[in-house]
């Protein structure tokens, strides 16, 4: 699936997986977050950390009513307050995404999969 846009110069498509990947590239540049997360927990409880090539895997991206809604699936550093940090994340993804790709974001929806002690 792709999303599609019309300019003067002719059409322009938009893979999901490329919206997704961008997304999770903003993601892990924010304070306070460890890195992405599969959407599936493993059975024991614990989140899989996605590689930058996997980060679409922890996106999901819904088409709704003229504007896009984002899943997204994080893991957070420990000591931080998780509240600010999926805060920041929603409006910095919003902001960014909409400026790059010139689509209207609606629900920036963040799924904390864990909690990471860094080192």
């Amino acid at each position: 699936m792709s999303i599609s846009k019309s300019t003067q110069y002719g059409n322009i498509n938009i893979a999901i997986e490329a919206i997704a990947s961008l997304a999770g590239g903003v993601v892990t540049e924010c304070y306070g977050v460890v890195g992405m997360a599969s959407q599936k927990v493993f059975q024991d409880g614990l989140a899989e950390i996605l590689k930058k090539e996997n980060y679409s895997r922890g996106v999901i991206v819904h088409e709704n009513e003229g504007h896009l809604d984002l899943d997204l699936y994080i893991i957070v550093s420990h000591g931080v307050k998780i509240s600010e940090v999926v805060h920041e994340v929603q409006k910095k993804v919003k902001y960014v995404l909409e400026k790059s790709l010139e689509l209207e974001f609606g629900n920036i929806n963040i799924y904390v999969q864990g909690v990471k002690m860094m080192k």
